[in-house]
């Protein structure tokens, strides 16, 4: 069969350039190369050396070990340097399922995250979260599907879209889940590095069927390196590379200097982005407590996400092209995110004030305005 249409990637490529305030997308705010500069303290002349050679299947060296240094105790074998964490999705789910596996995913999801595996003819079985509890994680419910043994189980937390998370002991509990069933464990920690109010989740990297990878696109606002990174067992890292030579060979030199200085100076960086954040996020709490018969709103634990129910609109996808192609405001709708979420839209909160502000203003316009159409 035909691969599926990503439709968030397709949404994102009808309107994503063409709109004024973007407050649909999952990053924060992207940096200048001046302020990248600032926050890490290096000069463009330390690229003058720079020989334009080939860098290596599993990642530049020092890249390599600066990512080890962060989120495997300083293991390179187990890290490998990534064309965002999309390349690492679509490695992983080539060559650690097999066609007729089962998958257990969260749902709603980023739809790479199982329709990669559906269309080599894996079996996707959806773990919901509740959304009547603010998309709460039912473990009792995984663990009903665990029992079935899945080959594995991929999840995401703090989630995207919703902006859910799970607690520390919750986080032991989806392992001790995986590991019952002998299942791989897909952690996507894509938005794990910003939170509010708790500490970030560690990569659950103690189950050695653990299988993580991140980004630099979302908490540090470095969309453009696109440059990520996956942590695996050593033996599947290799088949990874194997593959790779197919596709993509390594991750550019040059964009890896930046990612290298990102990450060394990770904490820095990120601290920004949460403070400008948690301000934009008191803003769409005062929006959405404005709109109570128009929105249900959960506030997230963590990422510059929040998945927004429109109450009472006959169809959220026309109002947010709408919004794109009459005010030139971006929301993704739900139904990006699954047919079961079309009242729903992913509202991002990550970019500047001024557009969010914007933004906010100009979807309580459409609500109100389709409202009186109704």
């Amino acid at each position: 069969m035909d691969i599926a249409v990503a439709r968030l990637e397709a949404w994102m490529r009808d309107y994503y350039h063409a709109v004024a305030h973007d407050i649909g997308s999952s990053g924060v705010r992207d940096l200048s190369m001046g302020e990248l500069r600032e926050l890490c303290g290096f000069d463009l002349a330390e690229l003058d050396p720079m020989v334009f050679h080939d860098s290596e299947s599993y990642g530049g060296t020092r890249l390599r070990a600066a990512l080890a240094d962060r989120w495997t105790d300083g293991d390179v074998d187990r890290m490998m340097v990534t064309h965002g964490s999309s390349e690492a999705i679509y490695l992983v789910m080539h060559l650690a399922v097999e066609p007729g596996d089962e998958i257990v995913v969260v749902d709603p999801a980023y739809q790479q995250l199982h329709d990669v595996a559906a269309w080599r003819g894996c079996r996707i079985t959806r773990w919901q979260l509740d959304a009547r509890d603010g998309f709460a994680a039912d473990l009792a419910r995984l663990r009903e599907l665990a029992a079935t043994r899945p080959k594995m189980i991929v999840v995401n937390f703090p989630h995207n879209p919703t902006g859910a998370s799970i607690t520390p002991a919750e986080q032991k509990e989806l392992v001790a889940i995986a590991e019952a069933a002998g299942s791989w464990l897909v952690w996507d920690h894509a938005f794990g590095e910003l939170t509010y109010g708790t500490e970030p989740l560690p990569l659950p990297t103690w189950y050695e069927r653990c299988i993580a990878w991140g980004t630099f696109s979302k908490s540090y606002g470095l969309a453009g390196l696109r440059v990520g990174w996956c942590v695996a067992p050593p033996e599947l890292l290799a088949r990874m590379a194997l593959l790779r030579d197919y596709i993509a060979l390594y991750v550019s030199p040059v964009l890896e200097f930046f990612a290298e200085q990102a990450v060394r100076n990770a904490d820095r960086i990120v601290a920004l982005q949460r403070a400008h954040a948690t301000e934009n996020l008191r803003l769409v709490q005062e929006w959405a407590d404005r709109l109570p018969e128009h929105v249900r709103f959960t506030a997230p634990a963590g990422g510059v996400t929040t998945f927004v129910e429109f109450l009472g609109q006959p169809d959220v996808v026309r109002s947010c092209r709408r919004l794109a192609e009459e005010h030139k405001t971006l929301l993704v709708p739900g139904w990006c995110f699954g047919d079961d979420y079309r009242d729903h839209a992913r509202l991002g909160f990550g970019g500047t004030t001024a557009e969010l502000t914007a933004g906010l203003s100009l979807v309580e316009q459409v609500l109100r305005e389709d409202a009186r159409v109704r």
